[in-house]
């Protein structure tokens, strides 16, 4: 089954072309030991929220932009063993200084639990971080179908929704710490896909027209402290691929 490890950080604006080259470097590291894909995705409609938002989890400045990304793997034994050889690789030392604070970035690895349409070569992105009780895992994915019927109807191309796997707890920030997650709760890390902005916005528009009456204690998990966002595509692998 497919793999995720994903990650959300806070780069200053200053540095986006610095993070840029950071990425195509991490690529060459990524590439060799397993990896099938690298996307990173650039903050374009980062909201604030009520209860959690993409600033609060990686303690953004007002001179910072939220990245929101994913490495993808075959599968969890071919990223633990490729995250091993990474680690112990030599190049790992010579690679330039990250053009952020690391410390500040949160990570895990997580599993598909849902995944529709094109989940890649988008023009623009909605990326979700949300805490949902364990023992919902199915009623979650079943709740997810119902969403992607509206989202495919109204323009998006591709869903998947991540449960997760491996979240460590980080000693600044941590998926946990970002999501207020409960005992017995679980981050999810998710997106959709978009033609481009401008469909998603419309979309969402619409939805929210729809759904102005919907219950949202009906939900398997407390929406409350979702986060959301939108985000332009920053950096692909495979565009490196088919320019070779």
């Amino acid at each position: 089954m497919t793999y995720y490890t994903a990650s959300v950080a806070a780069v200053p604006t200053a540095n986006k072309q610095a993070y840029i080259d950071h990425c195509a470097e991490a690529w060459t590291l990524f590439k060799p030991h397993g990896a099938l894909r690298m996307i990173e995705t650039w903050g374009a409609d980062v909201p604030k929220g009520m209860n959690t938002d993409f600033h609060d989890a990686v303690q953004a400045k007002e001179d910072e932009t939220v990245v929101f990304a994913w490495i993808e793997w075959p599968d969890k034994a071919a990223a633990e063993a490729g995250w091993e050889k990474i680690m112990s690789d030599p190049a790992m030392a010579s690679m330039s200084e990250m053009p952020f604070d690391g410390s500040r970035m949160i990570y895990g690895g997580f599993e598909p639990v849902y995944e529709r349409g094109k989940l890649t070569d988008a023009g623009y992105y909605q990326g979700f971080v949300l805490a949902v009780p364990e023992k919902n895992r199915q009623a979650y994915a079943e709740m997810a179908d119902e969403g992607w019927q509206m989202f495919e109807q109204f323009g998006a191309t591709g869903m998947v929704e991540n449960w997760g796997d491996f979240v460590p707890e980080g000693k600044v920030t941590d998926f946990f710490r970002a999501t207020k997650a409960e005992k017995g709760e679980m981050p999810l890390f998710s997106w959709i896909t978009w033609p481009d902005r401008a469909t998603c916005d419309a979309a969402t528009k619409k939805m929210q027209e729809q759904m102005s009456d919907f219950d949202m204690s009906k939900m398997p998990f407390d929406a409350s402290r979702m986060m959301y966002a939108g985000f332009e595509p920053l950096f692909d692998s495979a565009e490196i691929a088919r320019a070779a």
